[in-house]
């Protein structure tokens, strides 16, 4: 029985789909100015598992994750390069989906565009505006009228007193409140004409939270099961989502809320203006990209992520351990028997808010089962229930080609100096530290063997 923690009630749920059999899932997605960084990596990474282990779990999944290809930032970046909006934003979508593609992330079903929805834009501000909702400022921006909306600050459990003494308010001559945020913006001066829309309130562009309020409602209706996003998204953007879906459909937007945690660098959140920034290709230059995807998902996605070159390096070096175990046998997935107790621990696991970090450790069960028995069957399993995660569905040999010789190889001399520290650590019961050195070397592709009178030989797995 599968469980989510819903962010707007803050505690875990048994899910119960709308429509039964159908998971109808929405996931804010990136706005391209600029090259992807880890965090944008977590989100692909964390709803690609979500959708994965939900039609393992039988369901038919609608996944929708949408493209800002409009905003403030993205015209200036295009008036910066004297380029237009659309090749700017053509060129950064490209560059997404082969970051995407190489972290191993399937596609969504839809990834609609948000400049080729302003038309469903108007419909839901026309809406807005019907409802009592929203209202025309002395600017001439359309803005939503947040008092008027009872339960705001709910998602984020805020009161309204609480975010206007201390959150990110959009601060506008012309608003009624400062808490008021915007759902049309007028065209100004300067601006390209590819950068405005006519509209009933004249010339201007769509604001950023109404793009994802009329696009989810576009493909999955007012009402759907899963939203998704960063946490930083909390607020105030998902929290505008609700008030805006809600005032114009007058029903229940979203049952679930799902927000992944931040990317942290040496304990502190990741940002350009600590100058801790890193892209998806810079890291990939240095790892390989199923290491990427392994590092993600062996944390929990609600904690925070703290990313580094020696946790990355301890990645790599564990999940070539899971490769050198399946080294050597012919070993195709097979289909899960969930009744095995391997495949029962995994999937209560994954049924528990999706917790990647109890079921790779499953995973590792199943590798020391396959090292010590060669099994074929464990072996098949392995490579099945990893394939749920997106993980080792590649053939040992390529990935282990793959791996640096800092982690995947090493000399002799030190190989016979980790066996000598072994050996000193089981002459003083220091069984603990024996057993990490043997694993350590076996992560490295090193197996050992223990022969009558304390001899130990090695081999390359």
């Amino acid at each position: 029985m599968l469980k989510i923690h819903n962010t707007l009630l803050r505690d875990k749920q048994v899910f119960a789909p709308i429509e039964p059999g159908l998971v109808r899932m929405y996931v804010c997605g990136m706005t391209v100015y600029d090259y992807c960084h880890l965090g944008h990596a977590r989100v692909l990474v964390v709803f690609d598992m979500v959708a994965r282990w939900l039609r393992t779990s039988g369901y038919t999944v609608l996944y929708v994750r949408n493209i800002t290809d409009i905003d403030d930032k993205i015209i200036r970046r295009a008036q910066e390069n004297g380029e237009t909006i659309k090749a700017l934003t053509d060129r950064y979508i490209a560059f997404m989906h082969e970051d995407a593609e190489a972290l191993g992330v399937l596609q969504p079903d839809h990834e609609p565009r948000a400049t080729d929805h302003v038309a469903a834009m108007q419909r839901l501000i026309a809406a807005l505006e019907k409802n009592g909702y929203a209202y025309v400022a002395a600017n001439h921006d359309v803005c939503y009228s947040v008092r008027k909306f009872e339960g705001y600050g709910r998602l984020s459990g805020k009161s309204l007193e609480d975010l206007r003494a201390g959150e990110r308010v959009e601060v506008m001559a012309g608003k009624h409140d400062p808490l008021d945020f915007v759902l049309w913006k007028h065209a100004k001066e300067g601006e390209p004409d590819e950068a405005r829309w006519n509209s009933p309130w004249g010339s201007g562009r769509p604001g950023w939270h109404i793009e994802c309020s009329a696009m989810s409602s576009e493909f999955l209706g007012p009402h759907f099961d899963i939203h998704g996003g960063g946490q930083d998204l909390q607020f105030p953007h998902h929290e505008n989502e609700i008030a805006q879906s809600e005032g114009a459909h007058g029903c229940r937007f979203v049952n679930y809320w799902m927000h992944n945690g931040f990317v942290r660098v040496d304990d502190e959140k990741m940002s350009k203006s600590l100058g801790n920034f890193f892209t998806i290709r810079e890291v990939l230059k240095q790892y390989d990209a199923e290491v990427v995807r392994f590092f993600i998902l062996r944390a929990h996605y609600r904690s925070p992520l703290n990313y580094s070159d020696a946790h990355l390096d301890d990645a790599r070096g564990a999940l070539t351990r899971l490769y050198t175990a399946l080294k050597g046998m012919s070993a195709a997935p097979v289909p899960i028997d969930w009744n095995e107790p391997h495949a029962a621990r995994f999937r209560a696991a994954m049924d528990d808010d999706f917790n990647t970090p109890e079921a790779i450790a499953v995973l590792f069960e199943l590798a020391s089962e396959v090292n010590r028995s060669r099994s074929a069957a464990a072996a098949g399993l392995l490579k099945a229930l990893g394939g749920t995660l997106g993980l080792i569905e590649r053939e040992p040999a390529t990935f282990l080609q793959s791996v640096p010789a800092a982690a995947g190889q090493t000399d002799a001399t030190d190989i016979e100096a980790r066996i000598a520290a072994r050996a000193a650590a089981k002459q003083a019961k220091n069984f603990a530290e024996a057993d990490r050195i043997r694993a350590e070397l076996l992560a490295l592709g090193i197996a050992l063997e223990d022969k009558p009178g304390g001899a130990t030989e090695w081999r390359r797995a």
